[in-house]
C-alpha cells in the first residue's frame, strides 16, 4: 500500500504531502479542481511516459514520489532481482520521477537511478489504476492468463508445468546434438577410423612427451659429462694429493712423539696434535672425493640408440600433435575424444534411441501437467464468468457479457502450458465479442473494471487499486453498488476512488477533498475531511453550489448509512 505520496511542482500543484490510510478513500471536488493531476502524477512514478508540460509554470523541474509497503514475498522483489536491483524484501519501497526543464526525465527505485521500464515494471506490480482511458492490466490479454491463474489457484499446476517444460526442452537439446554428433561421426567414419588406428600404433602416454625431452637433453650432454669427469680424475691423480698428504701427516705425527711434547700441555704441543688431526682428515675427504667421482663416471649414460630412439619417438608425438593442433602430451586426451565419437557410429542407434525415449517421456509429462491446467483453466473459466455477471447487473451493466476464452496456442506452447486466455465482452446482445480494451468508454469502462476487480477477488499482486469515476453517468442504486463493492475491496486493498457521486464519497472510510487554491497563485490543494466537513462535501455534491439545509440532512442520512 502507499504509505506516503509527494508531489513538487507538477502542473498546478505546487506542493502536496500525502499519507494516504488503509481502506477505501474517496477523492472529491469540483469540476476542474485537479483530481486527475493527482492520478497524473501517481502515473508518473509508476512509469507513465513524462512530458515537459507536467512542469509548472515557472519551476526547473516536477517531481513525484510514492512510497509503499510492500510484503517480502510480494512479486516485485523478484522483478527489481531480475533486474539486477538489490533491495532488502523488509524496506520500504520508494519510486521517484523527475521530469527536467532541460534534459531527459529520470527515475529513482529507494534514491537508486532505474531505466524508466524497470520503474513502469515495478510499479505495475503495485498499484492499479481503472479509469475511462488507464492502461489497466484487466484491460492486458497478456495478464489474462496470469489472472485466470490466480482465480483458480494453479499455482502447483504451473509449478509442474515449467519444471516438465524444463525437463522437456532438455531432453530435446540432447537428442538434438546426439543426432548432429552421430551424423558428424557417419560422415567422417573413414578419417576418425584411421585416425584412431594410428593414435592406437602410436599409444601416446600421459606426460610422454615431457618425459623424453629430459632424458633427450640428458643423453645429449652425457659427452661433456664424461669430458668434465675426465678432467677432475687427471687433476687428482696429476697432483699427487694423497702422496703429499701422508708425507705431510707423517711429518706433524713426529713432532708429537717428540720429548717434551707427547702428552704435554703445551699450546706447540696443542697445535702439532690439531695439524696432525686436519692432515689425516684431509687424507679421508681426498678418498671420498675419488670414490665420488669414480661413482659418477659409472652414471654416465653415453648411449647413442638410446639417444636416437628418444628422438625418434618424440619427433613422431610432435608431428602427430601438429596434425590435431595440440601439445604431444594432450595426445590421449585427443585420442579418447575421437575414439567416442567412433563408437558414435560403432555402436549404431543405441545412444540415440534413448535419447529419443527420454524426449517422448519428457514431453508426454509435459502434456499431462498441460492438460491439467487446462481443465482447472475451463473449469475456473466459468465460473469466474458466472462471478462477473453477478457483479455486472448490480452495476446496470447487466446487458453486458464477459466471456473468458480458453484457447489453444497456435505455437508449441511452453511453461505456462499449451493455453490462450483473454477476456473479451459483449456490451449488447448480438453485438458480438470483442477485447475488452475496445467496449465501451467513460465510467463504463471502469465500472467494468470494478466488476472484474471483484469477481476476481485475491487475483493479482496490485495492493493499491484506483478507481477513476466509475460512478461516471450513473446515481441512485447503481451508485451505492459502486459504493459497496468499492467497502468490499477496501477491505483487503488500500482503495481510492476519484468520484462526483455522494453514495460513493458517503461509503468511503476516508474522504479526501481536492480544490483550487486562494490567492494569485491559484493551484490545486487537497486536505482531509472530518466528519462535519464530509457532511457539508457530501452536501454540496448533492445540492451543487447553494447547499441547503436538506441536503445536509440527506448527506447526513447517507453517512450514517454507510
Amino acid at each position: 500500500m502507499i504509505l506516503a505520496l509527494s508531489i513538487r511542482d507538477f502542473v498546478l500543484i505546487d506542493r502536496l504531502d500525502i499519507e494516504p490510510g488503509a481502506g477505501f478513500t474517496a477523492l472529491t471536488g469540483e469540476t476542474g479542481a485537479g483530481k486527475s493531476i493527482i492520478l497524473d502524477a501517481l502515473s508518473l512514478t509508476l512509469g507513465a511516459p513524462a512530458d515537459r508540460a507536467m512542469i509548472r509554470a515557472g519551476a526547473e523541474q516536477a517531481s513525484v514520489a510514492a512510497e509503499f509497503a510492500v510484503a517480502s514475498r510480494h512479486p516485485v522483489w523478484n522483478v527489481l532481482a531480475e533486474h539486477g536491483f538489490e533491495a532488502t524484501p523488509d524496506e520500504t519501497l520508494t519510486l521517484k520521477r523527475v521530469v527536467r526543464a532541460s534534459g531527459p526525465a529520470r527515475a529513482f527505485i529507494n534514491d537508486q537511478p532505474v531505466s524508466a521500464a524497470l520503474l513502469a515494471e515495478a510499479g505495475e506490480t503495485l498499484v492499479e489504476i481503472h479509469g475511462q482511458h488507464a492502461a489497466s492490466s484487466l484491460l492486458r490479454p497478456s495478464s489474462h492468463r496470469k489472472l485466470l491463474d490466480l482465480f483458480a489457484g494453479n499455482e502447483s499446476l504451473l509449478a509442474a508445468c515449467a519444471a516438465t517444460h524444463a525437463t522437456r526442452i532438455e531432453a530435446r537439446e540432447t537428442r538434438e546434438k546426439l543426432e548432429a554428433e552421430t551424423e558428424e561421426a557417419r560422415r567422417t567414419r573413414e578419417w576418425l577410423a584411421s585416425v584412431v588406428d594410428e593414435l592406437d600404433a602410436l599409444a601416446p602416454q600421459a606426460g610422454e612427451a615431457e618425459s623424453l625431452t629430459e632424458t633427450r637433453t640428458r643423453l645429449m650432454q652425457s659427452e661433456r659429462v664424461s669430458e668434465a669427469v675426465a678432467e677432475a680424475e687427471e687433476a687428482i691423480a696429476d697432483a699427487d694429493i694423497e702422496s703429499a698428504l701422508s708425507k705431510a701427516a707423517r711429518a706433524a705425527e713426529r713432532i708429537c712423539r717428540l720429548p717434551g711434547f707427547d702428552g704435554a700441555d703445551h699450546p706447540l704441543a696443542h697445535a702439532a696434535r690439531s695439524a696432525a688431526d686436519a692432515l689425516e682428515r684431509a687424507l679421508i675427504e681426498t678418498g671420498e672425493a675419488e670414490a665420488a667421482i669414480a661413482v659418477l663416471e659409472s652414471l654416465i649414460e653415453h648411449d647413442t640408440t638410446a639417444l636416437e630412439a628418444s628422438e625418434a619417438r618424440l619427433f613422431a608425438l610432435r608431428a602427430v600433435a601438429r596434425k590435431h593442433s595440440v601439445e604431444a602430451d594432450l595426445l590421449p586426451d585427443v585420442a579418447e575424444t575421437l575414439r567416442a565419437r567412433l563408437n558414435l557410429v560403432e555402436a549404431g542407434e543405441d545412444a540415440l534411441i534413448r535419447a529419443r525415449k527420454a524426449e517422448h517421456v519428457a514431453n508426454a509429462a509435459w502434456h499431462a501437467a498441460a492438460d491439467k491446467l487446462t481443465a482447472t483453466r475451463m473449469a475456473a473459466a466459468t465460473q469466474l464468468e458466472k462471478a462477473i455477471a453477478k457483479e455486472l447487473a448490480p452495476l446496470k451493466l447487466g446487458r453486458a457479457v464477459i466471456r473468458v476464452s480458453v484457447s489453444p496456442l497456435g505455437e508449441e506452447g511452453g511453461p505456462n502450458g499449451a493455453d490462450h486466455v483473454e477476456f473479451d465482452a459483449e456490451t449488447n446482445p448480438g453485438a458480438g465479442f470483442g477485447p475488452l480494451r475496445k467496449i465501451a468508454s467513460g465510467g463504463e469502462l471502469a465500472r467494468v473494471s470494478l466488476a472484474l476487480k471483484c469477481a476476481l477477488a485475491e487475483a493479482g499482486s496490485a495492493g493499491t487499486l484506483i478507481f477513476d469515476e466509475a460512478d461516471q453517468g450513473v446515481g441512485g442504486a447503481v451508485a451505492a453498488a459502486i459504493g459497496e463493492r468499492l467497502i468490499r475491496l477496501g477491505k483487503t486493498r488500500q482503495v481510492f476512488a476519484v468520484t462526483h457521486s455522494p453514495q460513493v464519497a458517503a461509503a468511503a472510510r476516508s474522504q479526501w477533498l481536492v480544490e483550487k487554491g486562494r490567492g494569485k497563485s491559484g493551484g490545486t490543494r487537497l486536505r482531509g475531511l472530518d466528519e462535519s466537513d464530509r457532511q457539508e462535501e457530501i452536501a454540496r455534491m448533492l445540492s451543487g453550489a447553494e447547499i441547503t439545509e436538506e441536503a445536509r440532512a440527506a448527506a447526513g442520512r447517507l453517512l450514517e448509512d454507510a
